[in-house]
């Protein structure tokens, strides 16, 4: 907006040396810059759905009957934050190095952060486009959260995982089981990403559905059931849990179970 008297003959806008409107005359050829107002008191245009090469000097130029007077307004075009680049998923061993990246846009230009989404996480980890870990342990494994932000509007927050290790089998315990009763071997791992277990008796491998057994793997876990355990169900059984990253085995035994007899006196 450009404020005018009644001394004013002429008047013009002009962006750096190149004029837009010369009083009513439109001398840009941008569609997006027309004008607004023209009468004793304003002189204004107005530029729509601006753009970062609007930004700049413009002049607000009149002529009086003494001498001609210039006014001038800095346009500054602000851009919400953009993530451009961001490093995706990687897998690595425990005790390696990982460098993530986050490459963000923006006018003015953004603040990184990188967050560990994790109960344990405290703050920041990271204030910067790039995130260094050394020497990385199991507990800093999971999502990363890069955000973007320069008040412009609201930070973009994209994530990227990183898994940490080999399957570690935490929990694998022979069991004793008397012939006719239920059994349940157990195996526990923790991995990242979740492990895929398989069963093994000896050298043979487990199946579902096989014949008075049942299978059942979660995410960190793997049971194999016995409904009716026999002579022949007794021995060693191997679990194996795997991922990407390699693989780790465990055994334990099945085996026979006396009941108790009754102590003297007992059942009188």
């Amino acid at each position: 907006r450009c404020s005018v008297d009644n001394r004013v003959t002429r008047v013009a806008w002009l962006n750096r040396s190149s004029i837009l409107y010369a009083g009513n005359d439109k001398w840009c050829l941008d569609p997006r810059v027309v004008l607004l107002a023209n009468t004793k008191t304003q002189y204004s245009i107005q530029i729509q759905d601006v753009d970062v090469y609007d930004e700049g000097p413009y002049t607000c130029s009149v002529q009086t009957d003494n001498h001609p007077k210039t006014s001038r307004v800095h346009l500054i075009v602000q851009v919400s934050p953009k993530i451009t680049e961001i490093s995706s998923d990687v897998s690595i061993n425990e005790g390696g190095n990982v460098s993530l990246t986050c490459i963000a846009t923006g006018r003015p230009d953004p603040t990184i952060t990188w967050r560990h989404i994790s109960p344990k996480a405290v703050g920041f980890v990271s204030e910067d486009e790039y995130l260094e870990i050394t020497g990385i342990t199991r507990e800093q494994s999971g999502e990363y959260e890069c955000s973007a932000s320069n008040d412009v509007a609201a930070p973009v927050a994209p994530r990227g995982k990183v898994p940490v290790n080999p399957p570690y089998i935490s929990d694998a315990k022979s069991t004793a089981v008397p012939v006719g009763q239920k059994g349940v071997l157990q195996c526990e791992a923790s991995a990242v990403p979740s492990a895929e277990f398989q069963w093994f008796k000896d050298d043979k491998r487990l199946a579902q559905g096989q014949k008075g057994l049942k299978v059942e793997n979660e995410a960190f876990f793997s049971r194999l059931t016995f409904f009716n355990v026999s002579e022949q169900d007794y021995g060693n059984y191997t679990c194996v849990a795997s991922n990407q990253l390699g693989n780790t085995n465990a055994s334990m035994i099945l085996y026979g179970e006396r009941a108790r007899r009754p102590g003297p006196g007992a059942g009188a």
